[in-house]
């Protein structure tokens, strides 16, 4: 029988995926830098790769996965909308950038601790999306 938690913490990576795709669609159309463009595409396709794995997985518990809260999503939104309205820059975004990723881990941390009992392959799915985002927060600071 398969634990709760597994699904549970599936559905939590498939919201931050979401969360972070949507996040650096948002802000492609201002980035300047080709490398930081190709940083955050890069990033994007990892981070699509890895929703197909989950997907695959909540396929098979016949779940659908899980879409962002809405008042995250619209409030990150909304932060993004008004710190680019003021600055256009690389440095804005990477700013933007590196705040995301700092809530996403922080968040799939939390996720991973709470659903103890999901499957190590869950669990290994997270501690991946939680190394993409710190490679991005990474890779991106050079830009602040």
């Amino acid at each position: 029988m398969i634990e709760p938690d597994t699904i549970k913490l599936l559905r939590e990576c498939d919201a931050g995926i979401k969360m972070g795709v949507s996040a650096i669609d948002e802000v492609l159309d201002y980035v300047r830098s080709n490398s930081l463009r190709s940083t955050l595409t890069q990033s994007k396709d990892s981070h699509e790769l890895l929703k197909e794995e989950i997907q695959t997985l909540l396929d098979q518990f016949q779940d659908e996965g899980k879409d962002p809260n809405p008042v995250a999503k619209t409030m990150s939104t909304f932060k993004t909308n008004v710190k680019l309205m003021m600055n256009k820059s690389d440095k804005t975004i990477a700013n933007l950038m590196v705040d995301g990723c700092n809530m996403g881990v922080k968040s799939l941390a939390k996720y991973l601790n709470q659903y103890k009992a999901a499957d190590e392959k869950s669990k290994d799915i997270t501690k991946k999306l939680i190394h993409l985002e710190e490679k991005l927060a990474k890779d991106v600071r050079k830009y602040l």
